[in-house]
């Protein structure tokens, strides 16, 4: 059984300010980065203005899929919101509850059910959580169950294209954004996961055959963009046709 490497991570940090050794993060794209560990504590003023806009936009009762230690649910915490911490890590979850995240649900995602939400929110590309396109479509529809009548879905991806020029790789024989990695801290290797960085018009597509309204809101210089998406309505139609890209 594979460990969480990457609560591991977490957890050293919180404890020692540093990790003990560096958090490894291997691709299918050939290269392997060391994973800045001090991006899951940053506070507020550190905040990247993607971000910011995207917690601007939350609503009524939050999810935030993904939360890691915490960092987006404890800003909406203190700003008022009834906001539920989900994570996979269990690792993470406790570190969360020690640093005050009142509402902290350990679970898969695709497994939530009997649960409503004004808002899904996934930041720092949470969305890959999905894997492939095909988990995208499944994901969203069950977004749709765990959204209230008037519910959005917030997230952040990027288009990474520009990776199979920088190291030269000829594009796949499936979608491109599909990156396979593998955590490795103090000599272990985690759990192989696919990752989805969805490209704008790729997204636009898919959302508009799921019945979704899209709105693209933020776009920085990385090639990160921020979207906010609801399920459309019979009385509202879908600015971004398919037959428009």
């Amino acid at each position: 059984m594979h460990r969480d490497v990457y609560g591991e991570a977490l957890f050293d940090f919180k404890e020692h300010g540093e990790t003990l050794e560096p958090l490894l993060l291997h691709s299918s794209y050939g290269d392997i980065e060391e994973m800045p560990v001090e991006v899951f504590y940053r506070e507020e003023e550190d905040l990247p203005e993607l971000e910011f806009v995207a917690l601007s936009l939350c609503d009524g009762k939050v999810l935030d899929v993904g939360a890691g230690t915490g960092v987006h649910a404890l800003y909406l915490q203190n700003k008022g919101f009834d906001v539920h911490a989900l994570e996979i890590s269990e690792i993470a979850c406790n570190i969360m509850k020690e640093r005050g995240v009142q509402q902290v649900v350990h679970a898969d995602f695709f497994t939530l059910q009997d649960q409503t939400y004004d808002t899904l929110l996934f930041l720092m590309n949470g969305i890959g959580i999905s894997k492939t396109l095909d988990g995208f479509k499944e994901l969203l529809k069950h977004a749709k169950t765990l959204l209230s009548e008037r519910g959005q879905l917030i997230f952040d991806s990027s288009d990474i294209s520009y990776l199979y020029e920088e190291y030269r790789l000829p594009r796949p024989d499936y979608y491109f954004g599909e990156i396979n990695f593998q955590y490795e801290y103090k000599g272990q290797k985690g759990q192989p996961f696919t990752w989805l960085y969805i490209d704008q018009k790729t997204l636009i597509k898919i959302a508009h055959e799921e019945g979704w309204v899209v709105q693209i809101l933020f776009e920085d210089d990385q090639d990160q963009y921020l979207v906010r998406m609801e399920p459309r309505t019979e009385q509202f139609e879908d600015p971004y046709h398919p037959t428009d890209l």
